[in-house]
C-alpha cells in the first residue's frame, strides 16, 4: 500500500510541477483568460475552463500511455530497458535535476496555434476548449519536457503501475489549471496576485525537486558501482 502512495504522489507530484512551470502556467492562465472574455456567463466559463483543463490532462495521459505501451511492446527493447534501465535512470535523473536547475539549458518550444486557429477553438464551445487545452498540452517547454520525458517516463517504465502513471500524471497538471478555471469564473480580480505568487513557489519546488532527483540518480550510480565492483 505504501508502495502505491509513493509511485502514485510521485506522477501526481510531477504532473502538478508541469503544471505550475513558468511557461505552462502562463499558457494555461492566458488561455483560460481568453476564455473568459470570450464567454460571459461564469457557468459556461467553468465549463469551457473544465473542457480545456480535460484536454490537457487527455493528451498526457494518451500520450504516455501510448508511448509506455509502444515501448514495451517491443521485445528486444523490453529485454534492453530490463537489463539497463537500472543502470541508466541514475544520469537520468542526474541530467534532468540539472536541467530543473537552470544548470543545464534548452532552448525548443512544441506545437503552437496562430491567432486566428486560436480563436476559431473557442468559439466552438466547450468542444473548442477541450482540443486547444489538448494541443496546448504538446507545447513542451523544456522544464515539463525534462519532467515527463525524463522523469514520468523512465519511472513508469520501470513501475509494475507503468500504464496508469501517465493518468495519474494527466491529474496532476490539471489541478492548478481547475483553481485558476475555479477563480475566474468566480470573479476573482486579484488573480496576478496569485499568479506571480505561485511562480515564486513553483520555483522553489522546482529546485528542491531538482536536488532531490539529483541525488537519487547519484545513489543509483552509486549502486550500479558497487555491484560491478562486487
Amino acid at each position: 500500500m505504501t508502495d502505491i502512495l509513493i509511485t502514485f504522489g510521485s506522477a501526481l507530484w510531477l504532473g502538478v510541477l508541469t503544471s505550475i512551470s513558468p511557461c505552462p502556467l502562463a499558457t494555461n492562465v492566458a488561455a483560460i483568460s481568453f476564455l473568459a472574455k470570450k464567454i460571459t456567463h461564469p457557468f459556461f466559463v467553468l465549463l469551457s475552463g473544465i473542457a480545456y483543463t480535460v484536454g490537457r490532462m487527455a493528451t498526457y495521459a494518451i500520450l504516455g500511455f501510448i508511448l509506455i505501451n509502444s515501448i514495451l511492446s517491443i521485445p528486444q527493447v523490453a529485454q534492453f530497458l530490463q537489463k539497463y534501465m537500472t543502470k541508466a535512470l541514475g544520469p537520468i535523473l542526474i541530467v534532468t535535476g540539472l536541467i530543473l536547475l537552470d544548470v543545464i539549458k534548452i532552448n525548443f518550444t512544441g506545437l503552437s496555434l496562430s491567432q486566428k486557429h486560436h480563436s476559431k477553438l473557442v468559439e466552438a464551445g466547450v468542444l473548442g476548449a477541450f482540443l486547444l487545452g489538448a494541443i496546448f498540452a504538446l507545447a513542451f517547454c523544456p522544464v515539463s519536457a525534462a519532467l515527463f520525458f525524463g522523469s514520468l517516463i523512465p519511472f513508469a517504465l520501470q513501475s509494475k503501475f507503468g500504464a496508469i502513471l501517465p493518468f495519474i500524471y494527466g491529474i496532476g497538471t490539471g489541478l492548478p489549471v481547475l483553481m485558476f478555471t475555479i477563480a475566474i469564473a468566480a470573479g476573482i480580480t486579484s488573480l496576478s496576485h496569485w499568479f506571480h505568487r505561485l511562480a515564486k513557489l513553483e520555483y522553489y519546488m522546482r529546485k528542491v525537486t531538482g536536488v532531490i532527483f539529483i541525488l537519487v540518480g547519484i545513489y543509483y550510480l552509486a549502486l550500479n558501482l558497487l555491484k560491478v565492483g562486487g
